[in-house]
C-alpha cells in the first residue's frame, strides 16, 4: 500500500523502530504464518538468526527481547507497557516460549544466532526465523528486514512490494513522489500541502476516522509525557543515565506559571526529553516516523499548540484542527523521505531519523503558522540541510546517549527553520528534493561504523560504565 499517515506515524514501543518494533512485528507476522500453515503442532525446535545491526546493537535496543513477543503473538501498535514487563518475566523464569501462543518451546535471548558481521544484500537489519519437526525437516523459514519507522520487507518480495506500492499509489487522487511533484500538486488544486496529503488519505479512511485517528495519535503522545513526567530515577540499561524530565518540569511549573514565551525552548526542551525518556525506558510511545527521534514531532507541536501567535485564544476546536493539519502536513513530507531515501538510522546515519523527524516537524509548524506550500517545503529542507550526516552512534546501542538530547536539539533546529522560512518568500536556492537525494547519497558513503553498529563514534570513545 502506498505509505500513508497512519503508516509514519504508528503506536509501538520503545526504544527503537527498526531494532524494536520492526524485528516484534515480523516475528508476528512469521508466527501467524505459521499457525496458518497448519504446521504449529510439528514444531519442535526454533531457531533465530540475527544480522548486521541487528546483531551488533540488539541488546541495547531490546531487539530479542521484541522478538520473543513477537513470536508469541503480540503486535507492537497492540501490547502495553505492563503485558510486556509480564511475559518477558515469565519467559525469563521458566525458560519456555509460547510459539504462537500454543506451542511450549524451550527458548530464549540465549538461545538466538548473531551473526554482527554479516550484512544480508537487502539490509543491514536482517532476521531470519526457522522451524523445524522432531525429525529436523524444516516446516517454515522466512526472512525479513526492518527497514526503518517500524517497516518490514520479507526477502524475495522486494519487487513485489514495489509494484504494489506503485499501483496502490495509482488509486490516489493526488500522488506524487517528489517535492516537486507535491508542490504543483498544490499549484494546480490551490490546496496545501497538509491538504493534498488529506485527499489522499481520504481514498482509504473517511475525514471523520482521519481527524479521530490523528486526534488519538496525539493524545498517545500526549500520555507519553504524562507517564514520563512521573517516572524518577534511573533509565535502564546501565549506562546510569538520570531521568531530567520530572525534575525540569517541577522547575518550570515554579519559573512559568503563566506560560511565558520566554521559555518556550524550555518547554520544547522538556517534551523531547520525556518522551524519549519514555521510549528509552521501553515504554508506549508514536513512531514519528522513527522512535529513536520521537519526542520532535510532539515537542515542535507542543510549540504550535502553546507559543504560536493566537494560539492563546484558540478554543478546543482550532487546536484539533492545529494537530490534524500538522500532523497531515508532516506526514506528507514524510513519504518524500520513505520513498526518495530512508529513514533507517541503519541504513543511512542518524541523518535519516532525526533530521527527517526534524525535516516534518519544520514543515508541519511552518503550515500552521500559514506558511504557503513554498515557505512549508523551503521550512523543511532548511532543518534537514542542517542534520546532513548526522551520524548513529548510540552509547552501548541503547537509545539515550546521544539520542534523548538530540531530539531536543532537533525540535529546536524545526522550530528555527520554520520561522526563517515564513520571514522569506518561499524561494530558496536548493530544494527539498535535492537535500533528500543528499541525504540518501551521505548515507551510503557513510562508514557503517557510524550507522548504528556501535563500532564508532561516541559508542567506542565513551566509556560505558
Amino acid at each position: 500500500m502506498a505509505v500513508g499517515v497512519f503508516d509514519l506515524f504508528s503506536i509501538g514501543i520503545g526504544p527503537s523502530s527498526s531494532h524494536t518494533v520492526g524485528p516484534m512485528r515480523a516475528a508476528a507476522v512469521f508466527a501467524e504464518e505459521l499457525k496458518a500453515s497448519g504446521d504449529l503442532d510439528k514444531v519442535a525446535s526454533l531457531r533465530v538468526d540475527l544480522y548486521g545491526s541487528l546483531a551488533a546493537t540488539g541488546h541495547g535496543h531490546g531487539t530479542m527481547t521484541a522478538i520473543l513477543l513477537g513470536l508469541e503473538g503480540f503486535h507492537p501498535e497492540l501490547i502495553l507497557p505492563e503485558e510486556v514487563e509480564g511475559r518477558l518475566a515469565t519467559i525469563a523464569e521458566t525458560g519456555i516460549l509460547q510459539l504462537a501462543g500454543a506451542v511450549s518451546l524451550p527458548y530464549g535471548v540465549k538461545d538466538m544466532v548473531l551473526r554482527p558481521l554479516t550484512i544480508l544484500p537487502r539490509h543491514t537489519n536482517g532476521m531470519t526465523f526457522t522451524v523445524s519437526d522432531a525429525d529436523g525437516e524444516v516446516l517454515h523459514s522466512a526472512t525479513f528486514f526492518s527497514v526503518g519507522g517500524g517497516f518490514i520487507v520479507r526477502e524475495g518480495e522486494e519487487e513485489a512490494a514495489l509494484k504494489e506500492l506503485d499501483e496502490s499509489k495509482k488509486e490516489l487522487p493526488l500522488p506524487f513522489r517528489t517535492a516537486a511533484e507535491l508542490l504543483g500538486r498544490c499549484q494546480s488544486k490551490g490546496l496545501s500541502i497538509g491538504e493534498i496529503m488529506f485527499v489522499n488519505e481520504r481514498a482509504s479512511r473517511t475525514e471523520e476516522e482521519i481527524r479521530e485517528g490523528l486526534l488519538h495519535i496525539y493524545s498517545v503522545m500526549e500520555g507519553c509525557v504524562e507517564v514520563s513526567l512521573k517516572r524518577v530515577g534511573l533509565l535502564p540499561g546501565g549506562l546510569k543515565v538520570r531521568r531530567r524530565a520530572p525534575d525540569w518540569h517541577e522547575r518550570l511549573m515554579k519559573e512559568d506559571k503563566d506560560r511565558d514565551p520566554k521559555y518556550w525552548q524550555e518547554w520544547v526542551n522538556l517534551i523531547a526529553l520525556a518522551v524519549n525518556e519514555e521510549n528509552a525506558s521501553g515504554g508506549r510511545v508514536v513512531t514519528a516516523p522513527t522512535n529513536g527521534a520521537a519526542g520532535i514531532i510532539p515537542a515542535v507541536l507542543y510549540y504550535a499548540l502553546h507559543f504560536a501567535p493566537g494560539m492563546d485564544k484558540a478554543t478546543q476546536a482550532d487546536r484539533d484542527d492545529v494537530v490534524v493539519k500538522f500532523l497531515l502536513t508532516a506526514a506528507a513530507v514524510g513519504v518524500l523521505y520513505k520513498e526518495q531515501a530512508s529513514i533507517s538510522g541503519a541504513e543511512v546515519g542518524c541523518q535519516g531519523e532525526v533530521g527527517s523527524a526534524s525535516s516534518m516537524a519544520a514543515a508541519g509548524l511552518a503550515e500552521v503558522m500559514g506558511g504557503t506550500p513554498q515557505q512549508v517545503e523551503n521550512a523543511a529542507e532548511i532543518a534537514m540541510e542542517h542534520n546532513l550526516g548526522l551520524t548513529c552512534d548510540p552509547i552501548g546501542g541503547l537509545v539515550q546517549i546521544p539520542c534523548i538530547e538530540r531530539n531536543a536539539i532537533a525540535a529546536a533546529k524545526a522550530i528555527n527553520a520554520a520561522k526563517m522560512a515564513l520571514w522569506g518568500d518561499g524561494s530558496h536556492r536548493v530544494s527539498l528534493d535535492e537535500v533528500i537525494v543528499t541525504m540518501r547519497e551521505t548515507g551510503k558513503d557513510m562508514s557503517s561504523k557510524y550507522k548504528e553498529t556501535a563500532m564508532g563514534g561516541l559508542a567506542v570513545n565513551v566509556v560505558e560504565c
